[in-house]
């Protein structure tokens, strides 16, 4: 497993952070129709039961929006990708398809509202620190362009910058040529949900992206 730490930088502003890894071999198609179908059948119950206003008091919201706090950056500005997420759920938007990869992590997202990092593991060079972002620190989000990494919660690998609960970045994207996947939740409280969240992500990549030589790792 590609080493991970976090920043004695961040423990301090966060001490309850926790981290659930998990790398594997995977196979990366556009669409998994079964994939799909338990997609929308879980943001249809989650738009029909939540609502927007109930979002940011979800147990692992909250504590994500803490952490950012703690860190110096407006959760509300800087949306954590989780709560980004269940907005659109429940807002009648969905979710965006992108690939099986990127479909069930979202799905184990919104599931459990844990803001999770998802990278191909063959484009981090070294080992993955968790740290702060610095002023004028390059790092464009996918889908988002150049985003103002300053003060949010950042991996770094020798290369600089490359994923946030924000945005991950297009360097380290998951794409169809992806053969190995890192996923990272990312617990800011220590919550008991996270077990439950690594157990689902586990099950799921094990059954729609063909998940092997699986490797999982839990530290703070």
């Amino acid at each position: 497993m590609i080493p991970v730490s976090v920043s004695e930088e961040l423990k301090s502003l966060v001490p309850h952070l926790t981290l659930s890894c998990i790398e594997c071999d995977v196979v990366v198609m556009e669409e998994n129709e079964a994939l799909w179908a338990e997609i929308e059948g879980k943001t249809n119950k989650l738009a029909a039961s939540l609502r927007v206003e109930d979002i940011s008091r979800l147990p692992a919201i909250a504590a994500s929006r803490r952490g950012y706090k703690a860190c110096g950056k407006d959760p509300a500005r800087y949306r954590l990708s989780a709560e980004a997420l269940l907005r659109r759920v429940v807002q009648g938007k969905g979710l965006y398809r992108v690939n099986n990869v990127v479909d069930l992590l979202n799905l184990v997202s919104v599931s459990t509202g844990f803001s999770i990092g998802g990278y191909d593991s063959g484009k981090i060079e070294g080992e993955a620190v968790f740290g702060i972002g610095r002023e004028n620190e390059p790092y464009e989000g996918i889908g988002r362009g150049e985003l103002n990494i300053e003060s949010l919660p950042v991996f770094r690998d020798k290369r600089g910058a490359f994923g946030t609960p924000t945005s991950d970045s297009v360097r380290t994207s998951v794409t169809r040529n992806t053969m190995r996947f890192l996923m990272i939740i990312i617990d800011f409280g220590a919550l008991p949900e996270l077990e439950d969240a690594t157990e689902l992500a586990v099950n799921l990549l094990e059954k729609y992206a063909g998940a092997t030589n699986m490797i999982t790792k839990k530290l703070k």
